[in-house]
């Protein structure tokens, strides 16, 4: 059954919560994405099979929750994240797909002692930055900073990038300052992934202040990471890190 949680800023968030024992799991899905995606419901059902607590929600402006997407930035979804972390105790392990990494790793460094292990899927840090705004037109960020680009998407309806979705993202940048993940971190990229490319993963592989890192790259696996093999690493991913 889908709840809501009213946030400190007055977003009305859907979230699936699941209870059992051990650490609890929470996933943290992509742009645009919902809770129920292939990835967040292949983990509620290892959830369920392990007796495991595991928490899945939308942002604002996605799926169920409250908002409109264009009007969203990656402050707000961290700030929707950090909000529903208090719905489950202690420290918990993230799993992150693509921008959801980047938002895992903003509660990382916000709250490092809610976090007791990551996994990132595609994990997307600083894409605002480092893959739209470096990889547009000059003409493309005119209409940025006039007000909103819409950009053609193979995942549905266009991509409306807002000025605020570039700029609000400056202040949320991960990757150009220590990042310390003092935990088990497991990354997954596939290496045709055209949205994320592995590049980004590797960076962050190097940046990371971490003594437990590991990066897998799958070959031929794209930016969906939803095939059964992946779903199947994925889990393997959370279960070595809780095993850790």
């Amino acid at each position: 059954m889908t709840d809501f949680l009213t946030t400190p800023e007055g977003r009305r968030i859907a979230y699936r919560l699941t209870l059992g024992a051990g650490v609890p799991v929470v996933f943290c899905g992509g742009m645009r994405s919902d809770m129920e995606g292939t990835k967040a419901l292949a983990l509620q059902d290892w959830a369920e099979r392990e007796g495991r607590t595991f928490l899945r929600f939308d942002y604002s402006g996605h799926g169920q929750s409250s908002g409109t997407f264009v009007e969203g930035a990656i402050g707000d979804w961290f700030e929707d994240a950090r909000a529903v972390l208090s719905l489950v105790p202690g420290p918990v392990v993230l799993v992150g797909s693509s921008m959801g990494g980047w938002v895992s790793l903003l509660l990382a460094r916000a709250m490092p002692e809610r976090i007791a292990g990551l996994v990132g899927i595609a994990a997307a840090p600083d894409f605002t930055e480092d893959l739209m705004w470096a990889g547009f037109t000059e003409s493309q960020r005119a209409e940025v900073m006039a007000g909103a680009l819409a950009l053609p998407s193979e995942y549905g309806d266009a991509m409306v990038i807002s000025r605020r979705l570039i700029e609000e993202g400056r202040d949320r940048l991960v990757l150009r300052a220590p990042l310390p993940l003092p935990f088990p971190v497991r990354l997954l990229q596939g290496t045709a992934d055209a949205d994320v490319p592995q590049e980004v993963a590797l960076r962050l592989l190097a940046h990371a202040d971490a003594d437990d890192i590991r990066l897998t790259l799958v070959k031929g696996a794209d930016h969906r990471f939803s095939d059964p093999d992946c779903l199947s690493l994925m889990i393997a991913a959370v279960e070595d890190v809780l095993d850790a």
